[in-house]
């Protein structure tokens, strides 16, 4: 059944139980391919598809939602959403949107990649894993070889006459190698995200993922000291990604990110813009409206060092007297409304990274981080993280690091920058930045 025809049934059954209602499906196809020692060791084709149903009585808002998207479901969406909707004590009124002016053209779809057969795609991992093996003897094993591709269908109906649609699709490949050396043993790894198949390039990636793991034997501790720092640039990207919820209204209105009353300020070096994008081409999150039906806009979070907005859903929103910037987000159809970025970025600079290692005497270079999980606070900004990656002497890279932490605080972090890359990258988090030069950090190592 057509979903608008589904989504009417339920508005005519449900009228007389809410004043509005809104019926969102998504539809989810994944293909999971790994390779071990040659062979498929995981292959898996999964197709979801879910429904959910928000509806508006009394002020409160209803939620329900079932995986079985036909007829069959209609009497109990409309009466769990109205059972649950009747025991909401929120305080903040959530609404029904009745849709923007105007939204932009989006194709978020790549027929290529979907045509693209499955044995291409088996056949280009399986490479992927016998290229890196082959590269060099100190390679003994492959940890991680696979490939991944997403396809999403994602259509908001409701009884203000919204009726949304929206198709994409992406794919990417990681791989993590082990390189040893007498009885030390190191790890390497590199990914791709495209939705343009011709862009995977197995040799490319095991050379990169083979060359980091054999950069990295040897590696010690450096002296405990403040060192300037550069950032690799997936690796900023995902300390950003750990820390984007202190932009979200929410956090600032529970008192949860020390963003609150900073409009305007500035927060970060003047070298710094951070720009939230819904129209990024092959983006993870590029959508031209967000989980309400609200038309998304490219912004500005960040415009030259200075706070320049938060990012709202409609019940942030309306407790602040704004209007929403098109960031409600749903995590799945289960989910009820909260907040998220789209594709999140760091402008480019304009220096190489070589370039920025040219203006160091001395430093580090860190291309891992771990514990972004828990070793963070983002309410107070505070971080303590294990990381690895080089030491800097005069401006090239001197030697491997490992077993060191870096600390500092997220909010200083931004100020000290000093440095921005032209290298723009997202990592695998959907966050994207250049490589980043800060002009201190802690160090505790040896």
């Amino acid at each position: 059944m057509e979903y608008k025809k589904l989504a009417d049934k339920i508005f005519k059954q449900g009228k007389d139980r809410f004043e509005d209602m809104e019926v969102y499906v998504e539809k989810t196809k994944t293909i999971e391919i790994a390779i071990f020692n040659g062979e498929i060791d995981k292959y898996n084709i999964s197709d979801t598809e879910g429904l959910s149903l928000r509806g508006i009585h009394d002020d409160k808002m209803g939620y329900s939602y079932t995986e079985k998207v036909d007829e069959s479901s209609i009497d109990m969406l409309i009466e769990e959403a109205y059972e649950n909707g009747k025991h909401i004590d929120a305080l903040e009124k959530e609404i029904i949107f009745s849709g923007s002016d105007e939204y932009k053209e989006l194709d978020n779809f790549s027929k290529e990649l979907k045509e693209t057969s499955l044995e291409d795609k088996i056949e280009f991992t399986k490479a992927l894993e016998k290229e890196a093996l082959e590269l060099d003897p100190r390679i003994i094993a492959v940890s991680y070889c696979m490939y991944d591709e997403i396809e999403n269908g994602k259509y908001l109906i409701n009884t203000k006459g919204l009726n949304l649609e929206d198709r994409g699709n992406l794919a990417y490949a990681f791989i993590m190698v082990v390189a040893k050396e007498g009885e030390d043993t190191k790890t390497g790894s590199s990914y791709i995200i495209s939705k343009d198949f011709s862009e995977f390039d197995y040799k490319k990636l095991a050379r990169e993922a083979v060359e980091e793991a054999l950069s990295l034997l040897g590696a010690k501790p450096i002296k405990s000291q403040e060192y300037p720092v550069v950032f690799r640039n997936d690796i900023f990207a995902d300390l950003l990604g750990a820390f984007q919820s202190i932009f979200y209204a929410e956090s600032v209105q529970k008192g949860l990110s020390l963003l609150k009353d900073k409009i305007d300020e500035p927060i970060a070096t003047k070298k710094f813009t951070l720009i939230d994008d819904p129209f990024v081409e092959g983006g993870f999150n590029s959508s031209p409206f967000d989980g309400e039906g609200t038309a998304t806009y490219c912004k500005k979070i960040i415009d030259e060092g200075v706070l320049k907005t938060y990012l709202y859903n409609w019940k942030t929103a309306r407790k602040d007297g704004v209007k929403s910037t098109g960031n409600g987000y749903r995590d799945s159809y289960k989910s009820s409304i909260t907040t998220s970025t789209t594709n999140l970025y760091v402008k480019e600079g304009d220096k190489s990274l070589e370039e920025i290692f040219h203006t160091m005497d001395s430093g580090v270079y860190i291309t891992d981080l771990q514990g972004l999980h828990s070793g963070l606070n983002p309410v107070s900004g505070d971080y303590s993280l294990s990381a690895h990656g080089y030491e800097i002497e005069n401006g090239k890279i001197k030697r491997p690091i490992n077993q060191i932490t870096i600390a500092g605080n997220f909010f200083e972090t931004l100020m000290d920058i000093e440095e921005i890359g032209k290298d723009l990258r997202f990592s695998m988090n959907g966050v994207a930045s250049p490589s980043i030069k800060v002009k201190k950090l802690a160090i505790s190592g040896e």
